[in-house]
């Protein structure tokens, strides 16, 4: 596949795949979401990979999805889309190869519901991370499923709810992270990392991580079913479509249900 939306390379056991819509807060359209899902799956057949890691091109990681697709489409259409933009998640669930993320700056919503996804998260000190969708009138549902198996229930609706962004070291306390090192230190540290992962028997690694994640996840794919439905059915309510509209508009948005 070429790639344009995520960029792919490796070297030394560690595949990364970069988040490239730079411009754009790296947020999620169909072909980032495709490419994203894509290259995942390449990692995992790829016998020169044997750890992955998620990064990205400019100023913030990733900043959820690009809202501008919910502007009166159907039910089933908005569907499709959020069963797409959760994708990863599923992927990342049943690879054998652990997944790392690096995180510098901004990482909400969909952002944060890959940095939830993945296997380890290493985090900048001036990463800042939420489940923002709430704010514009949706909901992380989607997010919060990954989200959920990492923070549990209280902490996960707090931040769900209240759609409030939490730092780097308030993110370590939590559990939403591993590791919180220097901005200048953070692809350094994370291929580190990924260095001390990919020497461990590929074999055992592996196998071992499928083992846990049927062992701890056996809803999951039943939970973002749910979640994708539930999202869809928010893009359609006039809130939803509302709350997009005043933040494309840069407004105060003005809610229907009171």
């Amino acid at each position: 596949m070429n790639y344009t939306s995520v960029l792919v390379k490796k070297a030394d056991k560690i595949g990364t795949i970069t988040l490239n819509r730079p411009n754009d807060n790296n947020t999620f359209n169909i072909e980032l979401a495709t490419e994203l899902n894509c290259a995942l799956k390449d990692m995992e057949q790829d016998p020169e990979v044997n750890v992955v890691v998620i990064n990205a091109n400019g100023k913030n990681f990733c900043t959820g999805i690009d809202v501008r697709y919910v502007d009166g489409k159907s039910h089933s259409e908005y569907l499709v889309w959020s069963e797409l933009m959760g994708k990863m998640n599923i992927t990342m669930s049943e690879m054998g190869k652990p997944v790392i993320a690096s995180v510098r700056n901004i990482a909400v919503a969909n952002g944060v519901g890959i940095v939830a996804a993945c296997d380890i998260a290493i985090a900048s000190k001036n990463a800042r991370f939420g489940a923002t969708a709430v704010n514009i009138g949706l909901f992380c549902v989607g997010p919060a499923v990954p989200l959920l198996r990492n923070l549990g229930r209280k902490r996960t609706l707090e931040l769900i709810m209240t759609g409030d962004l939490i730092d780097s070291d308030e993110a370590l306390r939590i559990g939403l992270v591993n590791k919180v090192v220097d901005d200048d230190r953070l692809e350094e540290e994370t291929l580190k990392f990924a260095g001390k992962l990919a020497a461990k028997s590929p074999l055992a690694l592996q196998s071992g991580k499928k083992s846990f994640y049927k062992m701890e996840d056996l809803s999951l794919r039943q939970a973002l079913d749910i979640t994708d439905n539930h999202f869809a059915t928010l893009c359609t309510t006039e809130d939803g479509q509302e709350g997009v509209k005043a933040f494309l508009d840069k407004r105060k948005p003005v809610w229907k249900k009171k």
